[in-house]
Order: C-alpha cells, then sequence, then structure tokens
C-alpha cells in the first residue's frame, strides 16, 4: 500500500498498547494507517458510521468480544472486513473466528503474517467498494436509460436477435398500441413494409456490427388502424437487460418559428392532396435547380400521366377522380430519391426532375415507376381497378437557354407513349444522335485539344468505401475539363464530342500520368477508366511501362478498369490487355458488370481484381426481390474466384443495407462522399 493517505482503521481494545503495536507495525511496513481506539464496544456503531474505516480490527484476549463486534458490524457496515487480533492463533482459533463473520485471525507475535494479511483485506475492500460504486452507477445509468427511453419525444423500440424486445411510449403511441407487453416477442419484421424488410435486415446486421453510421433508413411503419406510415428510422447501438441490442428511432420532429415559417411557405406551394409542388412552384424550382451544373451523372425531366384519364374521369365523377391523381402521387413519392423534384404540370400530367448517374439509370427508374403503377390496386368509391401510366424522358442539358427544349422533349416523349398503347417509356433520342448536339462538335474539339494542350484537365477522386471495415482505401478516378474562365465542365458534355472525333486516347494518357503521378503521395488503390478505344490500343502496354519506370511509381496503386460493354466487344484485345497489365503488376477491374447477358462467363475468361456492379441494377433494388437475387448471384459468382465487388452509384442508406445483407464488399456513390480535387496536373 503506497498511498500517502492515511488509511482509517478502527481498532476495539479494552487497552490501549495493542493499538499502539498495531500502528507502528503497519507503518513501519509502509502501510500509512491511522487507527481509532474504540475501548468501549458502545462507541463502535456511531465509529463505523462516522470514520467509514476500510478495516476494523477486534483485539481479544479470549475471543469473548468477538461476537459482539461481528453484530455490530454486520448491522452498520455489512461490507467492511473484521480481523480478530488475539495472543496466540492456530487452526482451530481461525476457523471458530471464520465462523462468527472475521475474514482472519492475526497474532502481534507474528508481524510479518499480520501485515500480509491487513494488506490483502484492505486492498479486497478497496476492489470491493469500487465494485458496489461501478454496479451502482450502472444500475443508475440504467434507470436514467429507462426515464429518457419512457419520456423521450423520439420513437424508441429495442431490438434482439430480429426480436422486439422493449418500447417507450412514444413507439406505442405512433404505432396505436396499447401497451409494450402486447409487442415485445414479436418479429421486428412484422411492424414494417415487406417492400422494406432486405434493407431493414441488413441495418440490423450492419449496426450489431458496429458498422452503421448516421444513415436513415426510408420505411413503412404499419400501425394500429391498418394504415402504413411512411417515415425515417434511424439505428444505434445500445443494450438491453446486459446483452446489446439495436434502438430503432423515429426522431420527434423538433420545430421552431423560423422551421414553421418555412414549412407554411412551403405548404402553400404544394397540394394538400397529393404532396406535389403546383405548375408554377414546380417550374420555379426546376429553373433553380438547373442553374447550377449536377453533381455527377446528368438531369432529366419524366413527364407523366395516366392514361385514358378522360374515361375514368367520365367513370367515377369528377371528385372520385381526384382519388386517382393522388393515388399516383403518392406512388410517385414513394418511388422517388428525396432530392428529386415533384410536381403537377397540366391536367392529370406530373412531372420529375431527377438526377441520375447514367441515362440508362434514369430508364429504368421510369420503367419501373411505370410497372408499379400497372401492379398497383387502387379501391375508389367502392370499387378496385387498375391504372397504367404513359411516362416520357428527355436529358436536361447544363445549360439552362434548353431547358425549354427539355420540356418539350419530355411532353412529346410522353406523348408518343400514350400514342403508342401506354403503359410505357419513351425517350428522346440519345445525344449522341441528336443533329443539334452533333452541330456543336466542330466547337468541342476545338476546347478539348485546347484544354489538353495548356493543361487544362483535373482529376478528381471519389472515395469506394469498404462494407466489411477492412483492407487499404480505394478512390475512383474521374476527370473534368475546365474552361478559359475557370468553370467545371463535366464529362458527360464533352465526352460524346471526344468519343466521335478520336480524342479518347489524348484523355485517357493525361488521365493515366495524373493518377500515377498522385499514387506517390496518396498510398491507396486509383481506379482508372479507360475507353475501348485505349483498350484496343497496342501501344498503350509499353507507354504505361516507361510511365510507371519513370515515375518510379508503384503499379499495385493503379487499378485499369474497363467496361463490360468493351471487354465484350474486343474479347481478344481486352484479354492482351488484361494479362499485360497481370505481368505490369498493375490491377485490373470491370466496371458496369452485370448488365450483360454473359456477364458471369467474362470472369472465368479475364484475370481480374474487381468488378464494379452497375449503378442501373441499384435503381430499384430495396423492393425487388428479383433484382436482389441478381446481384446476390454475380457476387457469388465474383467471390468464387477471389474477386472483390463493388457496387456502382449508390445513393440511399436502403440500397447500402441491402447491399451487406447481400455480401458485396466496397460501394461507391454520393451516400458515401461526392468527388474532391485532385490538386496535380501533369507537369511537374
Amino acid at each position: 500500500m503506497s498511498e500517502s493517505v492515511a488509511v482509517p482503521l478502527v481498532v476495539a481494545s479494552v487497552a490501549r498498547d495493542p493499538v499502539e503495536a498495531l500502528n507502528s507495525l503497519l507503518r513501519r511496513n509502509g502501510i500509512p494507517a491511522h487507527c481509532t481506539w474504540i475501548p468501549g464496544l458502545q462507541d463502535l456503531p456511531e465509529a463505523l458510521e462516522q470514520l467509514n474505516p476500510e478495516l476494523v480490527v477486534c483485539v481479544t484476549q479470549d475471543g469473548s468480544e468477538v461476537t459482539t463486534v461481528a453484530q455490530v458490524r454486520d448491522k452498520v457496515a455489512p461490507d467492511l472486513p473484521l480481523l480478530v487480533v488475539r495472543p496466540e492463533v492456530d487452526e482451530e482459533i481461525i476457523c471458530a473466528d471464520l465462523a462468527l463473520g472475521a475474514r482472519d485471525s492475526v497474532s502481534l507475535a507474528c508481524p510479518a503474517r499480520m501485515q500480509a494479511v491487513i494488506t490483502r483485506e484492505l486492498k479486497a475492500c478497496r476492489m470491493e467498494r469500487a465494485l458496489n460504486r461501478t454496479l451502482r452507477s450502472a444500475q443508475d445509468y440504467r434507470k436514467q436509460l429507462e426515464t429518457v427511453l419512457t419520456r423521450s419525444n423520439d420513437a424508441i423500440a429495442q431490438v434482439q436477435e430480429g426480436i422486439l424486445v422493449d418500447a417507450n411510449t412514444s413507439w406505442l403511441e405512433l404505432i396505436a398500441a396499447p401497451d409494450a407487453a402486447a409487442l415485445v416477442g414479436q418479429p421486428i419484421m412484422d411492424f414494417f413494409d415487406e417492400a422494406n424488410h432486405a434493407a431493414l435486415k441488413g441495418a440490423l446486421v450492419a449496426c450489431q456490427q458496429g458498422r452503421w453510421s448516421d444513415h436513415s433508413l426510408r420505411v413503412g411503419l404499419h400501425t394500429g388502424d391498418g394504415s402504413t406510415l411512411a417515415l425515417e428510422l434511424v439505428l444505434s447501438l445500445g443494450e438491453h437487460d446486459g446483452e446489446p441490442c439495436v434502438h430503432l428511432i423515429v426522431p420527434a420532429q423538433k420545430r421552431d418559428e423560423r422551421r414553421m415559417a418555412d414549412d407554411l411557405a412551403e405548404a402553400v406551394r404544394r397540394s394538400p392532396r397529393s404532396g406535389l409542388l403546383y405548375r408554377h412552384p414546380l417550374l420555379e424550382t426546376i429553373q433553380s435547380r438547373t442553374a447550377s451544373p449536377p453533381q455527377g451523372g446528368a438531369r432529366y425531366l419524366v413527364s407523366m400521366a395516366p392514361d385514358k384519364y378522360d374515361e375514368l374521369e367520365r367513370d367515377l365523377g369528377v371528385f372520385l377522380s381526384e382519388d386517382v391523381i393522388a393515388g399516383l402521387a403518392a406512388i410517385l413519392r414513394a418511388h422517388a430519391a428525396p432530392t428529386d423534384v415533384l410536381g403537377h404540370f397540366s391536367g392529370a400530367g406530373m412531372v420529375a426532375l431527377i438526377e441520375r448517374g447514367t441515362a440508362r439509370d434514369a430508364e429504368l427508374w421510369a420503367e419501373r415507376l411505370v410497372e408499379k403503377v400497372r401492379q398497383h390496386q387502387f379501391g375508389i368509391g367502392g370499387r378496385t381497378f387498375n391504372v397504367t401510366l404513359s411516362a416520357g424522358l428527355a436529358v436536361v442539358p447544363n445549360t439552362s437557354t434548353r431547358l425549354e427544349d427539355a420540356v418539350a422533349d419530355a411532353l412529346e416523349s410522353m406523348r408518343r407513349a400514350a400514342k403508342r398503347g401506354g403503359n410505357q417509356l419513351a425517350a428522346t433520342a440519345r445525344a449522341d444522335t441528336d443533329a443539334r448536339v452533333q452541330s456543336y462538335d466542330s466547337v468541342w474539339v476545338k476546347h478539348i485539344k485546347a484544354a489538353l494542350e495548356e493543361n487544362r484537365f483535373r482529376l478528381v477522386q471519389q472515395p469506394i468505401a469498404s462494407l466489411a471495415g477492412q483492407g487499404a482505401a480505394m478512390s475512383d478516378m474521374l476527370v473534368r475539363m475546365i474552361d478559359t474562365q475557370g468553370k467545371e465542365i463535366l464529362p458527360s458534355e464533352f465526352m460524346p464530342a471526344a468519343e466521335r472525333n478520336d480524342l479518347l486516347r489524348a484523355i485517357d494518357r493525361w488521365v493515366l500520368i495524373a493518377a500515377a503521378k498522385f499514387s506517390r503521395r496518396k498510398p491507396c488503390c486509383l481506379f482508372v477508366r479507360l475507353s475501348q478505344d485505349s483498350a484496343a490500343d497496342a501501344t498503350l502496354l509499353p507507354w504505361l511501362a516507361e510511365l510507371l519506370k519513370g515515375l518510379q511509381a508503384d503499379p499495385q496503386r493503379l487499378c485499369i478498369e474497363i467496361t463490360e460493354s468493351t471487354a465484350s466487344k474486343i474479347p481478344d484485345e481486352v484479354g492482351r490487355l488484361a494479362k499485360g497489365l497481370r505481368a505490369l503488376g498493375v490491377r485490373f477491374a470491370l466496371e458496369h458488370f452485370g448488365v450483360g447477358l454473359e456477364s458471369a462467363n467474362l470472369l472465368a475468361l479475364l484475370p481480374l481484381d474487381f468488378v464494379k456492379i452497375d449503378g442501373s441494377l441499384m435503381q430499384g433494388l430495396t423492393e425487388d426481390e428479383t433484382l436482389q437475387s441478381k446481384v446476390r448471384s454475380l457476387v457469388e459468382v465474383a467471390s468464387e474466384r477471389h474477386i472483390g465487388t463493388i457496387a456502382e452509384r449508390v445513393e440511399d442508406a436502403n440500397t447500402m443495407a441491402v447491399l451487406w445483407q447481400i455480401g458485396v464488399q466496397h460501394l461507391q456513390g454520393y451516400l458515401i462522399q461526392a468527388p474532391e480535387e485532385v490538386v496535380i496536373g501533369t507537369k511537374g
């Protein structure tokens, strides 16, 4: 015992000499004891209460006082260790004292043993007190937690192994349940819409493993009246009855005056029946949104209207037909992303401004919306019937001057879909065949060549996150062109012209040089995509070998990626490229994987390190079991060959949770992080 603070001891003894002897013995052996002498046992209870000693010592000649001291100790301080000091001790005496409640018996005739026993008991006393404090703190914490759960405005349910084990008052009110006892023991999935099960299962597993961050899930919660409530669900790791659990939290809406004013201002812009923007606020919002370039990918306008609505209106009447519009709006809201702009346009028509990674992503989003409407049964006026939808899709250029054209294109495409019989999507001609865009090629070629000569390209990196929480960092390298005013130009604007005018190989080599230089500074794997032109270029491999040698760059930090389509179109050239990259030590990946008819066969033909599962397969993944099965099969085939899997264009937490359950290893998208600029050029 090395503490400088004196250790309080209470010594019950009819004589003072044993107290002094005990005090001297302890101090000589490094125990700074402070012994309080209690000559009369009537004073012992008060001494134990006021002094809070760490040890009580009973000095006795014949053992007659031991029973009384033990009884007082048991009544006042039952956890306090009791030692008996006798003139002589033996096994029989020690056994008798232990039976009365003492921890041990010692003798001043054997100071070494006395010192060892006292040291032991003081240490045991302190450890027991610390343990008791910890237990009391834990109990207090639990009571506080229970109070918070009970009084919290947040609705909180606690889940263990998929079973609801507790819920607070706010959760009970949310689902209109009488009490927690009526819910405890039920599978948590029973409380949610079946379409959300895959995402919720994945999120629960991720949270239990400590791998779920501040993402929120969009779910439909079943309530007591049979309706489904759409809400945002937050997950956090917690404890229930000493065992780990997951808290499902529906945050309370905290409102202030400014928020209320904003909500009121927003409310007058929207239809109270449908929740969609009225026409004028819709156009204002679209114009405001398109004034700045998209974060990634491109923007699209989707125009839609129910087929044969005039007949529905005549059949149902003016008032009941409005319920059809409200039902369609509810399907549209549930299908859309939080950042999509939705509104009424004219009559029964609606318009959505969406931002997606590719044109195919946008087409799939619209096609699945059309299918959702077709499958939905409307119950209106005591009747049940189905409605179909016609939709038109148009790309929104990154110049506001052509916004009118995009609106006109979307409307015309929708009319074309309706004329073909409805229940379908029609899209405007692709940009690379659009005469209005082709006329700008000569201008774009000049801009691209000037940017290459003046080093006005930039790289941005988008992190690739690991769902397993392990492995080296990885980033996807994306190229941007900078105009003479310093404005950033996205690839969707200049790459089509570059492809049509044989400029892709020059851009690819610029990117490779910049990425190789950057790899020397950033210790991670950088993914660099090559065009089909570069993949077929026989001079690329020797050029790349010289580049890596000259820069003394680690080839393992580069991963060359090409599209699955390129690998299918020129298999011989891609095979030679893959083998050559493997010989150089550069990694190789397929992007947009899973969209072809024979995707899995490519894995047996190419030496691959990664496959990037196409972002189009992420559209509707959370609710489409067929799509989930397809992605799962792709992951399983890749895993069998020890090929890493990366999901492209993951934009919401629900999709991430499903991917977790499926077994995808990595993902990228704006849910993870927007691209960051890489400050490096090809010079220096």
